[in-house]
């Protein structure tokens, strides 16, 4: 959504029709992944991409019979077999399902400008094809930028049944937060969200490399740390944040921990790291990870057990953090953490490609691997 939003808005201002393809559905191969999207006005302008060749041409074919002979919504079908695939932009051949309708603006598009949390569900087939509903954060969030603290979610509209509003609702309740576009049966969940947070508990010569290396892969990098010598924005410029203040104050401070929020506890010091992980590991982060040698965790795992934390709240945390680069210096130290960081999110181990087995890019029941 956010490729196509500035001249989807100004097309709107203008007063323009506009019709929105998006990409619904991709199996084995596709260059462009489920949310994918491109617009066309009613003069022939278009911005955007749902493959990477002539896929598009067909797609603005419809689209215009869309703006110009009163067609209705539909979903196109693309299969291609690999001989064929060069030729139509699907070098790796597989198929894909593209969504085709007029252009309605809504909320969505407002949440989306200013970098909000937000599903649209889309009814893509039967008679009420097109209705669609808005899934939201409810009352009770406070926001703040991106910062967000989670209250319920709300939905907004109806598909025109009950079952098909409930299914809606539980779908985007689940890729809102796992940040991802995708078909579940005759529906189709469209998210926007803001860029996914990392919290660096520790204001450490290593906090430094992560911030600009996860700042680099699209993340919003934070530092935390109470020591003000520290904790200094001059020595984190790529952190969108340095918070000097202890663990409580200062997740309170940055709106609180939720599951698009992953903390990474780098100081080395046991009151400090403690601290940070007695309220991550009891949060809803996405993931928490923790640095130091095998006899320094085995030392913090006794105690946190003994300050209250279970067997199942220790199982969430990864320790020693990164993956095995065989690192060394601060920026392949920061490699190994942004890299691990980067897998659990995408729900992978992190091992090397050659050796693993399916899909290279996984996106629930699509995939794209270009």
């Amino acid at each position: 959504m956010k490729d196509i939003l500035p001249d989807l808005t100004d097309w709107v201002a203008a007063g323009d029709r506009v019709a929105v393809a998006t990409v619904v559905g991709v199996y084995r191969s596709a260059p462009r992944p489920p949310g994918a999207k491109m617009a066309v006005n009613a003069d022939g302008r278009i911005v955007g991409a749902v493959s990477g060749g002539c896929v598009e041409g067909a797609v603005v074919g419809v689209a215009e019979q869309v703006l110009h002979q009163g067609a209705g919504p539909q979903v196109l079908h693309f299969g291609i077999a690999d001989e064929e695939a060069w030729g139509v932009g699907l070098p790796c051949g597989g198929e894909i399902e593209v969504w085709v309708a007029e252009h309605r603006p809504s909320r969505f598009e407002e949440i989306a400008a200013v970098g909000g949390r937000a599903a649209r569900v889309t009814l893509l087939e039967g008679e009420r094809a097109g209705a669609d509903v808005l899934v939201e954060l409810g009352m009770g969030r406070e926001s703040h930028g991106n910062r967000h603290r989670p209250g319920g979610l709300t939905l907004s509209g109806s598909l025109g049944d009950p079952g098909l509003d409930a299914r809606a609702l539980e779908a985007a309740g689940e890729l809102i937060w796992a940040q991802r576009c995708e078909r579940r049966g005759s529906l189709f969940v469209d998210v926007v969200h803001p860029p996914p947070r990392l919290i660096v508990f520790g204001a450490v010569d290593f906090a430094a490399a992560v911030c600009t290396l996860a700042r680099a892969a699209g993340w919003l990098p934070y530092v935390v740390d109470p020591r003000g010598r520290f904790a200094t924005p001059e020595r984190f410029p790529a952190a969108e944040e340095v918070v000097c203040a202890w663990p409580d104050k200062a997740f309170e401070q940055l709106g609180g921990i939720d599951p698009a929020t992953s903390i990474a506890v780098l100081t080395h010091d046991p009151k400090l790291d403690d601290a940070a992980l007695l309220i991550a590991l009891r949060s809803d982060a996405g993931y928490v990870g923790a640095m130091g040698s095998r006899r320094a965790q085995a030392s913090r795992r006794e105690r946190l057990l003994e300050a209250g934390v279970d067997e199942d709240e220790l199982a969430r945390l990864a320790a020693p953090i990164g993956l095995d680069l065989g690192a060394t210096s601060n920026e392949e130290t920061a490699l190994s953490i942004v890299a691990e960081v980067v897998a659990h999110r995408n729900g992978r181990e992190g091992g090397r490609l050659t050796h693993a087995d399916g899909r290279i890019h996984d996106v629930g029941d699509a995939v794209t691997n270009p």
